[in-house]
């Protein structure tokens, strides 16, 4: 067992809601998705105790109280070294779907670039949607760093492949202000 498997310390929740209205147990799931708990089961989410999960943690316990639920959450860590060499493996394993699902979406990005280079569609309309797209890959690269307590294998994939989206951005921005600013004088 690592140090950081020893040092680590889990925080298990145990959250019951009423069956109806459906849109609790939707606002209590999607924000424990947001923070990347690991779900275990039906009602039960983990999280490593470390501060990044805090805020997450609380806005579900918050949302559960609301709902007139019951939240319990409680501290754990492995029985076994093998136990927590599991639940560490199963944590990045849920980071490494992520940072997967974070790739495709920085190769469609791409994809979206090149489409409009080949086309031709230099307006500034086009730049500030795909300057939206750029920013919000950037947020989402930034919360998933945030909770890879463990360093997946892709993260240093998905760092590179975001530097390589925001080249293509500042390239097409380019292409755009060139095209915005030729005259007809230009023999481009």
């Amino acid at each position: 067992m690592t140090n950081i498997e020893q040092a680590i310390r889990w925080l298990v929740l145990v959250i019951k809601l009423p069956a109806d209205p459906s849109r609790h147990r939707v606002a209590v799931w999607r924000e424990l998705r947001k923070i990347g708990a690991l779900s275990l089961g039906q009602g039960i989410w983990a999280v490593p105790e470390v501060p990044v999960f805090a805020d997450g943690i609380q806005r579900a316990l918050e949302l559960t109280d609301t709902a007139g639920g019951q939240g319990v959450t409680l501290q754990a860590s492995g029985r076994s070294p093998e136990d927590a060499a599991r639940f560490r493996e199963m944590f990045t394993a849920a980071r490494s779907a992520d940072w997967t699902e974070f790739l495709a979406d920085c190769g469609k990005f791409e994809a979206e670039i090149a489409k409009e280079i080949r086309i031709a569609k230099f307006t500034l309309a086009e730049l500030e949607e795909e300057e939206q797209s750029l920013e919000r890959l950037r947020r989402w690269h930034r919360d998933l760093t945030a909770r890879d307590v463990f360093g997946a294998p892709e993260a240093a994939e998905a760092a590179e492949h975001l530097k390589r989206c925001a080249a293509a951005c500042e390239d097409y921005s380019e292409r755009v202000f060139a095209a915005l600013h030729a005259t007809d004088e230009d023999p481009s």
